[in-house]
C-alpha cells in the first residue's frame, strides 16, 4: 500500500476558507496498482499533460516547478477535483496539468507543389481589437496580498464605520506632572497621555462596543483612514473620498462595553480614533498573461473615447511605474472583473495613442476598481486612460 503524501501548504491556504483535515483519510481502496481514497478518472482527456504522483510529491512543489510560483498550487487542484481534500495526495494518482501544445510540424504536413503564377494577396487591415493569445503562456498571480490589504477604496464623502480604536496600552504608561506645584514633583498615573503615537504591528489597542456591541474574540477588522476628496483629472468633477487601509486588528478578549485587540498587520501608522470595518477576505486573481500590446499597434483614438481613467494612486502619487497600485473610474457597473488586463494609453495632440503600460484589476467595486501596474514602457500619470485588452 502506498503511503499518503501530505501537501505542504502556505498559511494563505487557511485564509481561503478551504476545509482540510490534519489526518489522512482511512477508507483506502485499490485502484490499478496503487491504493487511494479518491476516485481518479480512468480515462484522461486526449492531449492532456499528465503527471503521475510519486513519493515526496506535493502540490506546493509541483506548482513551483511547473508554474513558477508555489502559491499557484490551487490551479493544479482545480483541474483535479476528484481529490476531495487538497491536504492529501497519493502516489499513483494522476494529476492533469493542462493540454499539450502541438507543434506546427504535428499540425500540418507541408507538401511542395509547382506554382506557375503567384497573385499577391492584399495586405490585411489593421485590427484595432488586437489581443495577444494567452494560449501557452504561464498562469501568473497578478498581485500580492499586501496590494489589496494596504490599498483602500474610493467611496462616499462621509462613509460610516461600525467600530473605532478608542485607546491603546501606551496611553496609561505616561506620568503627568503638575509643574505649578511647589517642592518635589510628584507624578500621577491614569491621565490620558501617551508615550507612543503611531501604533504598529504587535501593539495592543482598545476597541469600542465590546460584548454588548456584538464583538467576539477572533474577529478581524481593517483600520481605515479617510483621505482627500478625489476629483476627475480632466473634468474636475468630484468622484468621492479616498479611504486608505492602514492595517488589520484582531480581537483578543471582549468585555461588556470594550474589547482588547492586537495590530496584526500595519501598512502605515494607526492612531487612536482610527475607524474600523470588518475584514473581507479577497483572493488575488490569476490568469494567463502574454506580452503587453505592441507599441506599434495601438487602437484608434475613436476606440478609446469611452476608456477608463486613472483617477488616483496609492500614497497620492501622480507618476507611477511597475508595481504601483492605482484606482480607475470603472467597476462592475461597466462589466469589469478581477483579473482583467487593461492597456494604459496617452493620447498626444497629434498622432495615434501611445502605449504606456498595462494594469491588472485586483478588486472591483460598484463604479471604481483597484489595479496594479504589471508592465510599463513610460511613466504613467493620473489622468491617463486604460482600456480592456
Amino acid at each position: 500500500m502506498s503511503r499518503a503524501l501530505r501537501v505542504v501548504l502556505p498559511a494563505l491556504f487557511i485564509a481561503t476558507g478551504v476545509s482540510w483535515s490534519q489526518t489522512p483519510p482511512v477508507d483506502l481502496r485499490p485502484v490499478g496498482d496503487h491504493w487511494t481514497p479518491w476516485n481518479p478518472p480512468l480515462e484522461l482527456p486526449e492531449g492532456a499533460d499528465v503527471h503521475v504522483i510519486v513519493r515526496d510529491d506535493t502540490l506546493w512543489d509541483l506548482a513551483e516547478n511547473l508554474l513558477g510560483d508555489p502559491y499557484l498550487w490551487p490551479q493544479i487542484w482545480e483541474r483535479n477535483q476528484y481529490i476531495l481534500d487538497a491536504h492529501w495526495i497519493y502516489p499513483g494518482d494522476p494529476l492533469i496539468l493542462g493540454l499539450r501544445m502541438t507543434t506546427p510540424e504535428e499540425e500540418v504536413e507541408v507538401v511542395p507543389e509547382l506554382v506557375t503564377e503567384v497573385t499577391p494577396e492584399p495586405e490585411p487591415e489593421v485590427d484595432a481589437t488586437f489581443v495577444p493569445s494567452p494560449r501557452g503562456y504561464p498562469l501568473v498571480q497578478l498581485g500580492h496580498a499586501d496590494d489589496i490589504a494596504c490599498s483602500g477604496f474610493i467611496g462616499g464623502l462621509d462613509e460610516t464605520f461600525p467600530r473605532v480604536v478608542k485607546g491603546s496600552e501606551y496611553e496609561f504608561l505616561a506620568p503627568a506632572f503638575d509643574i505649578n506645584r511647589r517642592g518635589r514633583l510628584q507624578a500621577e498615573f491614569g491621565t490620558v497621555d501617551t508615550i507612543k503615537f503611531g501604533l504598529s504591528k504587535g501593539d495592543i489597542v482598545y476597541l469600542d462596543g465590546g460584548r454588548e456591541g456584538g464583538l467576539v474574540p477572533g474577529q478581524t477588522f481593517t483600520a481605515i483612514s479617510p483621505g482627500a476628496v478625489v476629483r476627475h483629472p480632466r473634468t474636475d468633477k468630484r468622484l468621492g473620498r479616498y479611504y486608505e487601509y492602514l492595517g488589520q486588528i484582531r480581537v483578543l478578549t471582549v468585555h461588556a462595553d470594550a474589547a482588547i485587540g492586537e495590530i496584526m498587520q500595519s501598512c502605515d501608522f494607526i492612531n487612536v480614533g482610527t475607524r474600523l470595518a470588518p475584514l473581507q477576505s479577497i483572493p488575488i486573481p490569476s490568469r494567463r498573461k502574454g506580452p503587453m500590446r505592441p507599441a506599434s499597434y495601438p487602437p484608434s483614438r475613436e476606440a478609446l473615447e469611452e476608456a477608463a481613467i486613472i483617477v488616483h494612486a496609492k500614497d497620492g502619487l501622480v507618476v507611477m511605474g511597475q508595481d504601483h497600485v492605482v484606482f480607475i473610474n470603472r467597476g462592475d457597473d461597466r462589466g469589469l472583473e478581477a483579473g482583467d488586463l487593461l492597456t494604459v494609453y496617452r493620447i498626444p495632440p497629434h498622432g495615434p495613442p501611445i502605449v504606456l503600460g498595462e494594469i491588472a484589476v485586483l478588486l472591483v467595486r460598484e463604479n471604481t476598481s483597484v489595479a496594479k501596474v504589471v508592465a510599463s514602457r513610460h511613466p504613467i500619470y493620473v489622468g491617463d486612460i486604460a482600456e480592456l485588452n
